[in-house]
């Protein structure tokens, strides 16, 4: 969250280059919308504001990005499966006699508030490879539903054939 106590906008009071107002910046899957709203423009710091609220929600919609306070994960290089905040992982157990247990599982992760992360895994031995993904993404489009209101990604049919041609 900014100085200005909303995402994605900041206070910029730089009067000897003329320019005081707020600077909206939205960005999603690489891509960054930003404009400048000037004060002047719109009779004062308040109004100016408002003004730059209503710009950056009309940002976010050109880029599809769901009204949210919430930081929305978009492609990251480390996702093995197709799908934000689901990926293959090998979790390691040790067992009551010391011996070492590898589980391949899907682990699926989430914003559960402000501070928090939200975290479980699906199982691959006990689903099998198709069954485990598409609970993995039920689980994270269950999440995004509680978090943003909507599912973030509509990929899901694209991603379960990735992962499962292999």
């Amino acid at each position: 969250m900014t100085k200005s106590g909303h995402k994605g906008i900041s206070r910029i009071d730089c009067p000897e280059r003329k320019t005081v107002g707020w600077y909206v910046r939205v960005r999603l899957k690489k891509v960054t919308k930003s404009k400048f709203i000037s004060d002047s423009k719109y009779g004062g710091k308040e109004e100016g504001l408002k003004a730059a609220l209503e710009c950056r929600n009309q940002l976010e919609k050109e880029l599809g990005k769901p009204r949210t306070d919430f930081v929305i994960v978009g492609e990251n290089p480390r996702n093995n499966s197709g799908v934000v905040g689901v990926r293959r992982a090998v979790k390691k157990y040790i067992g009551k006699d010391g011996a070492v247990f590898l589980n391949e599982v899907y682990e699926v992760s989430w914003n559960a508030g402000r501070e928090k992360k939200g975290r479980t895994s699906v199982s691959i031995k006990k689903y099998g490879e198709a069954a485990a993904f598409r609970r993995a993404c039920a689980i994270r489009r269950q999440k995004e539903q509680l978090m943003y209101g909507k599912p973030v990604t509509s990929k899901w049919a694209d991603a379960l054939g990735k992962v499962c041609a292999a």
